[in-house]
């Protein structure tokens, strides 16, 4: 892949990343009209290296954050690691039901169905787009109930991982947007919304990066199509301009979070939607 497309998908994938608007939607689109293929290996592979190099960019924002709080006391820590480790639980439970669904139905009649068939389909990134786009509407421009500055409560948590669950199988339905504006809905404080939802990203990540690995080792044994050693030389190097990109993100997503702006990403998204439903239309 030519190194400008890569540091293009890099770029897209570390802003997209970690503002609400969905990475893999935008990543997707600008697969396709640069001619590449989203459910490739390669390109499977590429956008693992790009979560990484995003990972990366959320420790090092965060840490001084979570220092102060989830580290300040082995109490402090305990709470939030049985927090999210609740959310994660909830979050593969759920997430693995609705690929499940996804393959008995939206895949219906492919052979040998995997929930990244989907990656390509531009008429389901669109409405996961505007869904995601509307909660993030209604989060941002309802009253606040946000009650103190606790940690979630198990209750809370728990609808934050159930909701994560369903962003999984739908490339479009943005992970950060939806679990902040899931927290903010339940009561959470917004800094402490968006501090616990990137720090599920550090459980997730390696999960999601292993999986993607072991596919891409079986995908490659099958048709030879991949040689990992050689792609992960692109890969690295999307990956440490996704981590600059993902700073600028996580800067601007909290200061538009923070100012009570965030209501204007799920306007983003509404209109992205109706972009990607267009781009379908014209056949990319």
């Amino acid at each position: 892949m030519p190194l400008f497309k890569i540091i293009i998908l890099a770029i897209i994938q570390g802003l997209a990343e970690l503002l609400p608007v969905s990475s893999s939607a935008h990543v997707v689109v600008a697969e396709r009209i640069m001619g590449l293929n989203a459910s490739s290996p390669q390109m499977t592979l590429m956008l693992v290296m790009l979560h990484t190099g995003t990972m990366f960019a959320v420790v090092v924002y965060f840490w001084k954050q979570w220092r102060r709080t989830y580290f300040r006391s082995r109490g402090a820590f305990n709470l939030i690691a049985i927090r999210l480790i609740w959310a994660t639980f909830l979050t593969g439970v759920v997430g693995l039901a609705m690929i499940k669904l996804a393959e008995m139905t939206l895949l219906k009649g492919v052979p040998h169905p995997q929930i990244e068939d989907l990656f390509n389909h531009l008429e389901w990134i669109a409405p996961a787009l505007l869904a995601v786009g509307i909660l993030i509407l209604v989060a941002g421009l309802l009253p606040s109930r946000e009650n103190d500055d606790r940690e979630p409560s198990m209750i809370q948590s728990a609808w934050i991982g159930v909701i994560q669950g369903l962003c999984i199988p739908f490339r479009g339905f943005s992970r950060s947007g939806a679990t902040i504006s899931t927290g903010m809905l339940t009561g959470v404080n917004r800094e402490r919304s968006e501090a616990f939802s990137f720090a599920l990203v550090i459980l997730l990540t390696p999960l999601a990066v292993g999986k993607e690995v072991l596919r891409i080792v079986h995908a490659d044994h099958i048709t030879n199509s991949l040689n990992l050693a050689s792609a992960m030389v692109p890969g690295l190097t999307g990956m440490f301009f996704a981590f600059l990109a993902g700073l600028v993100a996580l800067k601007w997503l909290s200061r538009w979070l923070e100012g009570g702006r965030w209501y204007l990403f799920g306007i983003y998204c509404i209109a992205a939607s109706g972009v990607v439903f267009y781009l379908h239309h014209l056949g990319f």
